[in-house]
């Protein structure tokens, strides 16, 4: 058996990253560049997030090439990059070494003295920007890889010095098994990734292995609601701290509120005694649970809590999470990264409560797996929405399978009571917007795919527009 190549063994050499400009994949660039790696990369698209590594000084190639590898001591490829791509394959060809992104990730985090993991199917990349901000807050210095981008970071990933490291632990492809936490918090236990995972019976299991990595001196932090997660968590020999919305768990909310924009208010609870008054700055029952998940983490990590508190009423949110992008007609233009329907249900009934007019919801389904796995739950997922857009699928890492498209999505939805149609391209789907939209109005474009571009091409549009009515 070839033994895995260690990322320490390549100190100051050149790394090539296939896929550089994923969400985990460009921070993680970016910190080997800091560290003084020579990091090079390439994507199949020129996505939202090569701007970043471009900036960092990182050269990118659009295109998958062989040539691509050339010169390069180690490959990095993310699990979505089969072993037939064309640089895989050159690198094997030529005998370079190569390890999957998630290997990369649990070498960083094994070599600091406490690794933090957040995992769960939603809520991961939010949750992780919260603890971030709150560390940092607390004047803890942490290590930060996040999938997302966060202003308090400046971006996605921040180099710390006291040992502390922290990272979002994906469960797809069991990426999270390669990584070695000293703490672990665990969101939810849901159904997606069905393209690599029997069913949730196998996803649970999945995450009981990932806590069995925990070190018997490590603590477990779960969502103390979840049959799931507290069956796994009653197998574990180390510590274990629940946290939720009932006083059933050790840290919980007393006086809970909502106002008009869903912006959540309430005591934080820590076995009975009121710890800290927590004043939401993002929206949704969802995020105050995230909250709370994140300021349990952080007191176990020496943090205070009213401190702590103070740091997560500031979050304002990470970029493509609820995030507005401008307007048209008089609407506002919102996109969340939401892409399995439970996630884009929370989106839509965030966008419910800020909505005074029509809300539109645009939803670009993610991957033809997961499409036919969660079909039933696609269809209603956009309720609370006025109308739904649906676009073409986004096949990200697979190809078109012949029996699944958004036609199909669509007549489910009219089947179901919804106002929805097919716009299959971004032109369509703007053409759909432009007709329609009026002031009060809101669209939410939803999907991790590239749905974000179609905000961008709006705005740009307006702009242009603009420009053309200002000469």
């Amino acid at each position: 058996m070839v033994k895995e190549p260690h990322i320490r063994d390549y100190t100051g050499k050149r790394i090539h990253m296939i896929g550089i400009g994923g969400s985990s994949m460009s921070g993680l660039a970016m910190m080997l560049a800091d560290q003084g790696y020579t990091v090079t990369g390439s994507d199949r698209d020129n996505g939202y997030l090569i701007g970043d590594v471009r900036a960092a000084g990182i050269p990118v190639a659009i295109g998958h090439r062989a040539e691509n590898v050339h010169g390069a001591d180690l490959v990095v490829y993310t699990a979505a990059i089969p072993s037939d791509n064309p640089e895989r394959a050159e690198a094997s060809r030529l005998g370079i070494p190569a390890m999957e992104r998630a290997s990369l990730l649990g070498q960083l985090m094994e070599s600091a003295n406490c690794g933090i993991a957040v995992c769960g199917a939603h809520g991961k990349t939010t949750t992780t920007a919260m603890l971030a901000q709150i560390l940092m807050a607390c004047g803890k210095d942490p290590s930060i890889h996040i999938g997302g981008k966060l202003d308090a970071v400046g971006g996605s990933t921040r180099i710390g010095h006291s040992g502390i490291f922290l990272a979002e632990a994906c469960e797809f492809n069991r990426s999270f098994l390669k990584m070695r936490p000293d703490m672990a918090v665990v969101l939810n236990i849901d159904a997606d990734h069905l393209d690599c995972y029997r069913d949730i019976d196998e996803i649970e299991e999945t995450f009981g292995t990932f806590l069995h990595l925990l070190p018997a001196d490590g603590v477990a932090i779960g969502k103390g609601t979840d049959p799931r997660i507290m069956r796994q968590l009653g197998k574990l020999a180390c510590r274990t701290v629940t946290f939720g919305m009932t006083d059933t768990c050790d840290w919980h909310p007393a006086n809970y509120a909502e106002d008009e924009l869903g912006l959540a208010s309430f005591t934080l609870m820590h076995n009975g005694e009121a710890a800290a008054e927590i004043r939401m700055a993002v929206p949704g029952v969802f995020n105050a649970e995230n909250a709370i998940a994140a300021l349990a983490a952080a007191c176990e990590a020496g943090c205070d809590a009213r401190q702590a508190a103070e740091a997560v009423n500031s979050f304002s949110g990470v970029h493509r999470r609820f995030e507005k992008t401008g307007m048209l007609n008089g609407a506002e233009l919102f996109h969340d990264y939401g892409h399995n329907p439970a996630e884009m249900r929370n989106a839509v009934a965030i966008a419910r409560k800020r909505c005074k007019g029509t809300l539109v919801a645009v939803m670009q389904p993610h991957t033809f797996s997961r499409a036919k796995a969660l079909f039933a739950d696609y269809l209603t997922c956009t309720q609370a929405a006025d109308v739904t857009l649906v676009t073409d699928i986004c096949a990200a890492r697979e190809k078109d399978p012949g029996d699944i498209n958004s036609g199909m999505l669509v007549e489910g939805m009219r089947r179901n009571g919804l106002d929805a149609h097919w716009t299959p391209s971004f032109d369509d789907t703007e053409a759909w917007l432009r007709a329609h939209l009026a002031p009060g109005d809101l669209a939410i474009t939803m999907g991790c795919g590239d749905i974000n571009l179609l905000n961008a091409q709006i705005q740009r549009h307006e702009a242009e527009r603009g420009a053309r009515g200002s000469v």
